[in-house]
């Protein structure tokens, strides 16, 4: 894997992990269902379904460091599911750094409140394609964690803690599904979303299978529902003009322009289908190797070039990575009298030989970094008063809350989460899923509502 590439999970690419409409997306207690459509082991067309619960929002523009940030941790040496680099590293090698300061500034802010919103996803699914087991399976899980210097002028690190079942589910395919980031880059959230798609599609045939408009548009480009089929369309005929201008798709033998792509199956129905592009006949674009993200930090250590490549080759990356935040850490808080870089390389030696441990102020430091209060992080409180909703929700529908939220705690459990953690994840993406679907049926009052919403989640989540 090199520099510029990105990895996205197979079923995250058939639906939309949240909405293009900003207010939207970004709305705080965000709760966004789609369908999908997959094939079985045995050749059936099944429908499957896909929850994602996003306390703080999520944009679509959040999938590019999602993406980016997996494929930076898996194209190191030896990966695992705590990766740790310097904002700009990250951002150079997404190709996303301003040279101005002002815009740097802004970059990183981004950067950050995009993490920050991806830390609280849970995601859930009944048809998820589990590629380390070869089968489709029902999934809860969560995406990463972080722990980030409290001052954004810190030079040091910033810590990604993947969940463990997301990060065994991209390891297994790391080297099957990888796209180009520039290419991504240029795109709109929409046109991305389709390039995914049918780069997936592509990789085994020339041509897509008719998808239904509709639901291409709705579920799995994410535009909303409540959009006319007309204007749903000539939004899909602007994303169609981006992938034929880049060469993704082309057209069929003898049309003119994308319009020609959509077939009209009855009154209010249309049916689109792609033909593959030469983009994908192309060689792929060459790209240089990944660098070590220890290079940022042994650099602001004050470590010249010769200097770094020797303790980079020396060293294993995982005590070059945590001697180096020591260090800064400890110039940052004005704990060290010699220079930095003698206090790094006596420290990181004496580590290798295991004559030395980290210092407990950095523990501390490190436990209060990571360890925030989860009631800053995440709240079970509505966003929206629903007095129906909460009462429905301690009577009536309590047998079906509890049931919803055992599921998703078990499931989050086997991800790897702690129980306190699965919990707290648990109880917060159930609540979130019955308020949407409860103000959803009775946007007025509480009224039928334990009744339609218990036959709901009886339909969704009972006999699974």
């Amino acid at each position: 894997m090199h520099a510029g590439s990105g990895l996205a999970p197979l079923t995250f690419v058939e639906h939309a992990l949240c909405p293009l409409d900003m207010t939207a997306g970004m709305a705080e207690g965000l709760s966004h269902e789609v369908s999908f459509e997959y094939t079985d082991r045995n050749r059936n067309r099944k429908t499957a379904y896909a929850t994602v619960a996003a306390p703080f929002g999520l944009s679509p523009h959040d999938e590019l460091y999602l993406y980016g940030l997996l494929a930076l941790t898996l194209a190191q040496p030896e990966p695992t599911e705590e990766f740790s680099a310097t904002p700009h590293w990250c951002l150079r090698q997404l190709g996303i750094v301003d040279t101005g300061r002002q815009q740097q500034g802004t970059r990183y802010r981004q950067f950050r409140d995009a993490i920050r919103r991806l830390s609280g996803v849970i995601y859930q699914s009944n048809g998820f394609y589990d590629p380390h087991r070869g089968e489709h399976r029902d999934v809860a899980f969560g995406l990463l964690g972080y722990s980030l210097p409290a001052d954004p002028a810190s030079s040091r690190a910033w810590q990604f803690v993947w969940n463990r079942q997301f990060f065994q589910i991209a390891e297994s395919i790391r080297g099957s599904f990888i796209f180009d980031l520039l290419t991504y880059r240029r795109l709109s959230p929409a046109a991305r979303r389709l390039f995914l798609l049918l780069q997936k599609i592509f990789h085994r045939m020339d041509e897509s299978p008719a998808f239904d408009l509709k639901h291409l548009a709705v579920n799995t480009l994410g535009f909303s529902d409540s959009l006319a089929t007309k204007s749903l369309r000539q939004k899909l005929l602007r994303v169609a003009t981006e992938l034929l201008k880049e060469e993704i798709i082309a057209l069929p033998e003898g049309a003119e322009s994308v319009v020609e792509l959509i077939t009209k199956r009855s009154k209010g129905v249309y049916a689109v289908r792609f033909r593959r592009g030469a983009y994908f006949d192309r060689e792929p674009r060459s790209a240089a190797c990944v660098e070590s993200p220890l290079r940022d930090p042994l650099g602001q250590i004050g470590l010249e070039a010769q200097t770094i490549d020797r303790v980079l080759r020396q060293f294993k990356p995982q005590l070059l990575q945590q001697w180096s935040d020591i260090t800064l850490a400890a110039v940052e808080q004005k704990r060290i009298r010699t220079s930095p870089q003698a206090f790094f390389m006596h420290h990181v030696r004496e580590a290798a030989e295991k004559r030395t441990t980290p210092p407990d102020w950095w523990r501390e430091l490190r436990k209060k970094e990571f360890e925030q209060n989860p009631d800053e992080r995440r709240t079970d409180r509505p966003t929206v008063q629903d007095d129906g909703f909460e009462q429905y929700i301690r009577k009536e529908g309590r047998e079906a809350f509890q049931n919803v939220m055992t599921r998703i705690f078990e499931g989050l459990c086997e991800s790897g989460q702690s129980e306190p953690e699965a919990r707290r994840n648990a109880a917060y993406t159930a609540r979130m899923n019955l308020r949407r679907q409860y103000r959803k049926d009775h946007p007025e009052r509480a009224g039928d509502g334990p009744v339609s919403l218990g036959r709901m989640m009886e339909q969704r989540w009972g006999n699974q």
